[in-house]
């Protein structure tokens, strides 16, 4: 670098030596990267790609949330502005009852869900919009059975649901103590909705 400084080179001569020193540069950090950390991301990428894929969690880990729209067991048509369509009720493993649906608008425009779908016992009050008051009465055993509660006294079902806009249907699921074996059928009863009879599977 001294001797660059101390000739007396011409602007043009000094601009194409400093040009081709770049490139050479350029030449050589190029080489030295392709073998070192390029080399160590082409490892990390292959093993990131050999590595096994995790486990999907299933709908029996997670919890349903997707509907199987092809089935209907019934359809509620509430006088509020909802339309409630039930998919299945299906025993799952381990003595539950699972409720699939869809909830919709009759009315054409925006409608914002009753707070009592939420439920009046406190313990779910502090969990906010759900479907946590929705019950399912058997007729023939005298019993009602309510969303089932997690440790932290949240609800199995749905939450969140605040208004639901027209053409658009909010998926649902809630779980429940499964009613005997003997028992075929249940009314679904939802606050602010007619009672429904359905089927179980």
């Amino acid at each position: 670098m001294r001797m660059w400084h101390g000739a007396k080179a011409s602007r043009v001569a000094g601009t194409t030596l400093s040009a081709l020193a770049l490139m050479v540069s350029l030449a050589a950090c190029g080489s030295g990267t392709g073998s070192g950390d390029d080399g160590e991301k082409g490892s990390a990428s292959k093993a990131a790609t050999s590595a096994p894929a995790e486990e999907t969690p299933t709908s029996e880990s997670s919890g349903p949330t997707v509907p199987d729209t092809s089935k209907t067991l019934t359809t509620i048509n509430g006088t509020n502005g909802f339309q409630i369509v039930i998919h299945t009720a299906d025993r799952d493993e381990g003595g539950f009852l699972t409720v699939t649906g869809t909830i919709r608008t009759s009315s054409g425009k925006s409608e914002v869900a009753p707070v009592e779908w939420n439920g009046q016992e406190p313990q779910v009050q502090r969990t906010g919009r759900s479907l946590a008051g929705m019950t399912l009465v058997d007729k023939a055993e005298k019993k009602r059975y309510y969303v089932l509660r997690d440790t932290d006294g949240f609800p199995l079902t749905t939450t969140g649901i605040v208004a639901v806009k027209p053409g658009d249907g909010v998926a649902f699921f809630a779980q429940f103590p499964a009613p005997p074996d003997s028992t075929s059928q249940v009314d679904l009863q939802l606050p602010m909705m007619p009672t429904a009879t359905i089927a179980i599977s």
